[in-house]
């Protein structure tokens, strides 16, 4: 038997919408990160771009568990003495809730040039109004994968 390994003209892109209301941030992040990736085909290749094209709304009404909504993101400005720290809930109260799950996907994607270029293929929406409806993507519910994925 041969590996298989996919060329460019052999890659299927789809569009997916997953709605994170209610749902575990580490669960929904871990799930996205396998989407944008494509380990989730059978012609999955390691250093091709295979992944779909995410859409994630309501991105703002995520859910976390024990105390993790008040446990710090620490980033560096880049001047010395430049360390900033928020809060999860401070980040999802304020003008950007959509970082706290661009973040959690991306710390789940290994650090090279193929998964920044498969970051470009992920949108996040704090509310549930998107403009990729000329699309048609496709509803993937993450509530109904398993009962640990949400939180009441």
């Amino acid at each position: 038997m041969k590996t298989y390994s996919a060329t460019p003209a052999d890659i299927e892109k789809q569009w997916i919408v997953i709605d994170a209301e209610g749902v575990v941030l580490g669960r929904l992040a871990s799930i996205v990160a396998m989407r944008l990736r494509g380990k989730h085909k059978a012609t999955f290749t390691p250093h091709m771009d295979m992944g779909d094209n995410v859409i994630v709304i309501n991105a703002d009404k995520v859910q976390m568990t024990g105390k993790k909504r008040e446990e710090n993101f620490y980033w560096h400005t880049g001047h010395p003495g430049g360390i900033k720290s928020r809060t999860k809930a401070q980040i999802l109260e304020g003008a950007h809730p959509e970082r706290v799950v661009f973040q959690a996907v991306k710390r789940m994607l290994p650090g090279n040039r193929l998964a920044r270029e498969q970051l470009t293929n992920l949108r996040i929406y704090a509310s549930a109004e998107h403009p990729h409806e000329a699309q048609s993507p496709e509803v993937l519910d993450v509530k109904s994968m398993n009962k640990k994925n949400t939180r009441v």
